[in-house]
């Protein structure tokens, strides 16, 4: 089973900064078909909300890696996305074109200087 990180710290899920996305409902939709890890801050918080879809064994197997969606603020966004996890997610099947719109690169960290 595929599974997804939220990003749900500093920015990410508050009301304050995206008031129109019930938050929790998102989460629970995600859950349904893949199991979600609740995360504090992923690092690109200019994306919020921001959600990652890891492949499952065998979708990691077939060359799938982690895909990072942001501005996920539309509660459709999440029914795209369990769609695909039911589907195989990375690795197993192509996403919905409409989850191209909200890919993005994850952040690099940048290790400090010795």
């Amino acid at each position: 089973m595929s599974g997804v990180v939220v990003c749900r710290g500093c920015c990410c899920g508050t009301v304050r900064k995206v008031p129109a996305l019930d938050h929790d409902e998102q989460v629970r939709r995600l859950s349904e078909v893949a199991e979600v890890r609740v995360v504090d801050c992923l690092d690109v918080c200019e994306q919020a909300n921001v959600i990652v879809v890891r492949p499952s064994r065998e979708g990691r197997a077939a060359g799938g890696r982690p895909v990072w969606l942001g501005l996920v603020n539309q509660a459709e966004a999440a029914d795209d996305i369990a769609a695909w996890v039911r589907a195989g997610g990375p690795g197993l099947a192509d996403p919905p074109d409409i989850l191209g719109l909200y890919m993005i690169s994850p952040p690099r960290r940048i290790s400090p200087k010795r």
